[in-house]
């Protein structure tokens, strides 16, 4: 049977969390342009662009070397001053501009980048996992995608959002088939994240 367990980040403490990477500004490291495609980002061809594949498994490395990002991954990086992304005709897309476009593409956008900004922001590296049947998968501190399996897949809610016992045991059975552990991200409307994560013991 499933147990469930209130935690604010998966195998850390708060302090431990605050020293992540993710949680230090840009101060020096140069800006990379990017287009917006509909849904999904396309990065200039540079090594600084190589970089967010390279060192933190941000996109995927396509042809001449450009990086293809994904909404949420281009708006964290440009919330993060290292992203500069554009529209077709070469306009600046602010961030408000852009969660808006975004929103009209993926529902559920803003509650997911709160839960994606929040694990970057921890230091983990969250993908989607759209083949387990979930929003995302994440790994554990310091394991990239290809060296490790994903640790843990994860849904994000919003706190006023109700689940039914048939989505949450659905939830439960992907987790269980795929040997991950499941996270609960729920958002309240200050965009903050508590995780609550549910195992399968055995009575």
């Amino acid at each position: 049977m499933p147990r469930k367990k209130k935690t604010e980040a998966p195998a850390e403490t708060a302090t431990a969390a605050a020293k992540a990477e993710g949680d230090k500004p840009n101060k020096s490291k140069p800006v990379v342009s990017a287009i917006l495609a509909r849904e999904r980002v396309i990065t200039e061809s540079s090594d600084d662009a190589r970089e967010f594949y390279n060192q933190s498994r941000y996109g995927n490395v396509i042809e001449d070397g450009k990086v293809q990002l994904s909404l949420l991954e281009a708006l964290y990086l440009v919330e993060k001053g290292r992203l500069s992304v554009t529209d077709a005709k070469s306009k600046a897309i602010a961030f408000d501009s852009f969660v808006k476009k975004a929103s009209k593409v993926e529902p559920n956008f803003w509650i997911r980048y709160c839960v994606f900004k929040d694990m970057r922001n921890r230091g983990y590296i969250i993908k989607t996992a759209l083949k387990f049947g979930a929003d995302f998968r994440v790994y554990d501190r310091g394991v990239k995608p290809g060296e490790d399996h994903a640790k843990w897949i994860v849904y994000p809610v919003h706190e006023g959002e109700q689940i039914t016992w048939y989505d949450f045991s659905a939830k439960n059975r992907v987790a269980h088939s795929t040997k991950k552990r499941l996270l609960i991200g729920v958002v309240d409307d200050e965009g903050d994240v508590t995780y609550y994560e549910i195992r399968w013991v055995r009575p």
